[in-house]
């Protein structure tokens, strides 16, 4: 009996990633995300947007939903990179909290995470996957980033602290509050406070006043 030749391995997922295309596809993307929104933006679309096949848009990304959480990812990582968020002790902690603080409303201002924000209250979006996946690849790991540290500075005895976990929670959500409504719904208001810099200070100000060991 003439004996069969074993199998060939799919040569794709074992070979390196050309990181070029991998960019291109990604700001590819984040492009027609924009533009038309998640659900009617399609992988061939992205595919020939970024100059390459759909079959290399999915080895890189396995699908629309993870491409979409890799960019939230991204954003996240390159407007707020780990060492922002370094839990020891050296630098004071007014100003570690002002640089996150001033990091993070710059992220959320930005053209690119208004657009995704508008995405993400689409009906489309109401009770799908997605919600998940960019809590998880967004919020939940800066909240838990912001948590690590308020602990080591809990140790260090900066800060009192019952729950850290909903002290960051309440860390993020003032600093988004009005300045961040307003963008989302584009509107500009004449007599709001929509100097970052302000907002900043008063929401660490806020913050200590809260936490800070007396």
């Amino acid at each position: 009996m003439t004996r069969l030749p074993p199998p060939r391995k799919p040569a794709g997922p074992g070979r390196p990633k050309d990181p070029a295309k991998r960019a291109a596809i990604f700001d590819a993307a984040k492009r027609m995300f924009i533009l038309h929104g998640f659900d009617r933006v399609s992988m061939d679309q992205i595919a020939a947007e970024a100059g390459v096949s759909k079959l290399t848009v999915y080895s890189h990304f396995g699908d629309k939903e993870s491409l979409f959480a890799e960019a939230v990812r991204q954003h996240c990582d390159q407007a707020l990179p780990p060492e922002l968020f370094d839990p020891t002790p050296g630098t004071p902690l007014r100003e570690r909290l002002t640089a996150i603080g001033e990091a993070f409303v710059t992220m959320i201002m930005s053209p690119e995470a208004i657009a995704g924000h508008r995405i993400l209250c689409t009906p489309q979006m109401t009770g799908s996957g997605m919600l998940e996946l960019f809590w998880k690849a967004g919020p939940q790991r800066t909240q838990m980033a912001f948590v690590t540290l308020l602990q080591r500075r809990i140790e260090a005895g900066e800060l009192d602290i019952d729950d850290p976990e909903r002290a960051a929670a309440h860390f993020f959500t003032l600093l988004k509050g009005e300045l961040h409504a307003l963008a989302v719904f584009g509107y500009s208001c004449s007599k709001c406070d929509t100097n970052p810099v302000t907002h900043v200070a008063s929401v660490v100000d806020l913050f200590l006043r809260a936490y800070a060991k007396r």
